[in-house]
């Protein structure tokens, strides 16, 4: 309902200027600055901001959440069970999507108390909304990042007043997030990597012993590296492994 609840006021806001228009009654697109020092924006330019914001979403879905150490997981332990097209690409993205989806509920709650239902009910301006609703993602990507990534990126950036993570711009805390997240991700592949490799090596040896060597060991192996994942309950411990990689 919460979701439901912020497209139908988005689709409202999209709706709105066409009518607000014809009348002549809307506001242009307008800055001011409040008695306390504050900015406020007119609905245009909110609108306005809104919508650019939105044509951010897609990157902002896959490189400020879980959804870069998912998918990169499930890509090479699709590489590892040697499948190159199954499952494809759509399911995999799906599955990470949804992932994603279950990994990020609280952190999605949380903007969504803070910054988004405020908004909502006019109690706070878009600048703040803002604000509060960045602090629940950057906690996050805090928790997740490694200090040394963060360190590099602070270095890089000039900054010589940061004394904790927590001070640190989200211009600086982002790369070092995606950062983590690729180094993460491989760290996980490889452990998902190694156990299929040895059962190639032990099948081309025992092809060579047998002097077959024009059998390629790929298509012997593929049979067993499957029937090893099930009978293991693979995508199980898959899932739950990236669950509990981000402390769920």
């Amino acid at each position: 309902m919460k979701w439901t609840r912020t497209l139908a006021v988005l689709g409202l806001m999209l709706v709105a200027p066409t009518g607000l228009a014809a009348e002549g009654i809307l506001p242009a697109v307008t800055v001011t600055t409040g008695a306390d020092g504050s900015t406020q924006y007119s609905v245009t330019m909110q609108i306005l901001l809104l919508m650019t914001a939105l044509s951010f979403l897609p990157a902002m879905l896959i490189m400020l959440t879980s959804f870069t150490r998912i998918i990169v997981v499930l890509s090479i332990l699709r590489q590892a069970l040697g499948l190159q097209q199954t499952p494809s690409n759509q399911v995999l993205i799906g599955m990470s999507l949804f992932m994603t989806f279950f990994i990020m509920a609280p952190v999605f709650d949380k903007i969504y108390e803070q910054g988004v239902k405020p908004y909502v009910d006019e109690t706070l301006t878009l600048q703040q909304a803002f604000d509060n609703g960045k602090e629940p993602l950057k906690h996050f990507m805090l928790s997740q990042l490694r200090l040394t990534d963060l360190q590099t990126f602070i270095e890089i950036s000039g900054y010589q007043d940061i004394k904790s993570p927590e001070e640190a711009p989200m211009t600086v805390v982002i790369p070092a997030f995606i950062t983590s997240e690729l180094k993460t991700a491989f760290q996980i592949g490889f452990m998902l990597f190694v156990p299929f490799l040895v059962l190639d090596l032990v099948v081309a040896s025992i092809l060579m012993a047998m002097g077959m060597m024009m059998l390629s060991p790929m298509i012997v192996s593929l049979p067993f590296k499957i029937m090893l994942f099930v009978l293991v309950d693979g995508w199980g411990l898959v899932m739950g492994t990236l669950a509990n990689s981000f402390g769920l």
